[in-house]
């Protein structure tokens, strides 16, 4: 599945699922921009890639802020020439109980996972209609899918995610540009490392395969979606999930 001649922006790229899809997106032979807050990460993850032989830049920007995004796909764009796969997987969560939570985390989380797709997405889609080539990849959640009590936000946003694809994956057909989603599960990364060893247990319970999943394996999902061999998928929500929920 090579990606040879091809341009990524990977948003949250500094960590995490993020982080896994930049390595492997590269490692398949695109140039790979990287976008997130954390500037000294993100060179650190520019330097390995860069090591193994890939070409990549940093541009550090917060996704919440509209005129960074504005600015970091600019960026992005006259230093590459063009972006062929946008990942949209920035993410963070503010959990707490409807009844008790604030708007402002509320806002927080919409902002971040949800809003800043659609904001990237407008950046990017010129260049993808130009040269009618073009995939689009929301990181979404099984939460997005099932809901999970003390995250209406997160749910909210995730949820919002899939249907963004689905209007995008009709939008932009026509000029052979695909839009899908990625759903994970549980997945250890440092967003989950910090729940409870009961609540993991509990989790694992509900996972038919018996474990937690890998940042590569979500990585993986995204790079087969950025390929040549899924240019007939679009408007579809992958799972990767272990099992976790099936229907």
């Amino acid at each position: 599945m090579s990606l040879s001649g091809r341009v990524a922006l990977v948003t949250g790229a500094s960590q995490g699922i993020g982080r896994a899809c930049a390595l492997r997106l590269a490692q398949s032979g695109a140039a790979v921009a990287l976008m997130a807050r954390n500037q000294e990460k993100l060179d650190q993850l520019a330097a390995e890639i860069a090591a193994a032989g890939g070409t990549t830049a940093a541009f550090p920007a917060d996704v919440a802020d509209e005129e960074q995004i504005k600015s970091g796909m600019k960026a992005a764009i006259v230093q590459f020439g063009k972006i062929d796969i946008l990942v949209n997987n920035a993410g963070i969560t503010r959990d707490q109980l409807v009844m008790r939570m604030k708007r402002a985390d509320w806002d927080a989380v919409l902002d971040t996972n949800l809003t800043s797709a659609y904001l990237c997405i407008q950046q990017v889609i010129g260049s993808m209609l130009k040269q009618r080539w073009g995939r689009i990849i929301n990181i979404t959640s099984i939460f997005g899918q099932m809901g999970q009590a003390g995250q209406a936000n997160y749910a909210a946003s995730k949820a919002g995610l899939i249907g963004l694809t689905m209007a995008m994956a009709r939008e932009v057909a026509s000029r052979n540009i695909t839009s899908n989603a990625v759903a994970p599960g549980f997945i250890e990364t440092s967003m989950t490392s910090v729940l409870g060893e009961d609540f993991k247990q509990n989790a694992l319970k509900m996972i038919p395969l018996g474990r937690i999943g890998t940042t590569e394996e979500v990585a993986n999902a995204v790079n087969f979606l950025a390929s040549e061999e899924a240019a007939y998928i679009t408007g579809h929500v992958l799972n990767v999930n272990g099992g976790m929920l099936m229907g």
